[in-house]
């Protein structure tokens, strides 16, 4: 199963995260999860909110590029070794792991990793044969 991640382009400028927020808060939108990359010009915000279209339509309206992407989100116990034994899974399989990050709350109080992978049908079939959950929301 995978989940909408929606990606925004920022300049690399002081308070851009700022109007994203505040933009997504005014817009009654959660964000379950987020991350960023930067260079030194530009940043990629990387979010998963709990109403995608709404997101997407204020941010788009605010003057924000958006992106939406097919990610997997997968729930792991909160304990040490849950992260690195799906790791394992993805390497022996050969999947590759564009890159990843996590929100340490779910509606479970487990962990949700977000992930990118190269193949996501082989990854979503690695998680489910080994008796770890995709989740569609959080």
């Amino acid at each position: 199963m995978e989940i909408k991640q929606i990606s925004v382009f920022l300049e690399n400028n002081p308070g851009r995260m700022g109007e994203v927020t505040k933009t997504l808060a005014n817009a009654g939108v959660n964000i379950r999860a987020i991350s960023i990359a930067d260079t030194a010009d530009f940043g990629i915000l990387r979010l998963i909110v709990d109403k995608v279209d709404p997101a997407v339509a204020a941010l788009n309206q605010a003057g924000f590029t958006t992106r939406l992407t097919d990610v997997t989100a997968v729930e792991i116990d909160d304990t040490p070794g849950s992260l690195a034994r799906i790791m394992e899974l993805f390497q022996k399989s050969n999947v590759n792991i564009d890159y990843l990050y996590a929100s340490l709350e779910g509606k479970t109080g487990k962990a949700v990793v977000i992930f990118k992978l190269k193949d996501h049908e082989k990854g979503i079939q690695i998680v489910k044969e080994n008796g770890l959950s995709t989740v569609a929301s959080f």
